[in-house]
């Protein structure tokens, strides 16, 4: 059974579910859009020796509906920002959307986040490098008021712009400012332009997952 924590972040309460209590850094995992976190560690992530963690995004899991919406990257970085205060340093594995959060996170906390892995996983791509035409959803309003994952989430995070130049600004401000040899790990086989340009910045390697688990693996 995993234990719930409830943080505030401005009007939107996020859930932050403890997946393994255990001594050392936590790891803690960000799902991808349309996702929620798991109820149990899973098992590719097994290996980590630590406590693990899991946060709901806004919009999504047993996180609150933002408030008149407006969903974007940014801010889902602060829901990040939030759980790592209540946690302390930790380790990110972002999968799909939670990747590129996870990025974000990693340049704008490096000091509190001791690595970070990328992973495959719904939303990875965003809406890619440039902004698209002007566009008014029909579709909003499938679920239930209130219910998640958010309509209007699904429809803002698939249409967000993700240049390959902005992303490689974080992965270098990881880089330079956590202090660490490598700070980011794509495991991903998918790789939009962002991830690309990632994946050349000094400080980023492509791995194994159970390979950039064991390098960010806390002593």
């Amino acid at each position: 059974m995993t234990a719930l924590v409830r943080l505030r972040h401005n009007r939107v309460e996020l859930a932050l579910h403890e997946l393994r209590r255990a001594a050392g850094r936590p790891l803690l995992l960000l799902h991808g859009l349309g996702e929620r976190s798991p109820s149990a560690v899973p098992p590719h992530l097994a290996a980590w020796p630590g406590a693990v963690w899991a946060l709901d995004l806004a919009g999504h899991g047993d996180s609150d509906v933002a408030i008149g919406a407006g969903y974007f990257c940014e801010a889902l970085m602060g829901d990040v920002d939030i759980a790592i205060a209540h946690l302390g340093a930790v380790t990110l594995y972002g999968r799909g959307l939670g990747a590129y959060v996870g990025l974000l996170a990693a340049g704008g906390r490096a000091e509190a986040v001791r690595g970070a892995i990328l992973a495959d996983g719904p939303g990875l791509a965003g809406g890619g490098p440039s902004p698209a035409s002007p566009a008014v959803s029909t579709a909003v309003g499938a679920a239930p008021p209130g219910g998640t994952p958010d309509p209007w989430a699904m429809y803002e995070l698939t249409r967000d712009v993700r240049p390959p130049d902005y992303a490689a600004t974080f992965a270098r401000q990881a880089s330079t400012r956590s202090g660490l040899d490598t700070a980011l790990a794509v495991v991903g086989v998918n790789r939009p332009p962002w991830l690309e340009a990632v994946a050349q910045e000094p400080g980023v390697i492509e791995a194994t997952l159970p390979d950039a688990l064991a390098l960010f693996a806390p002593p």
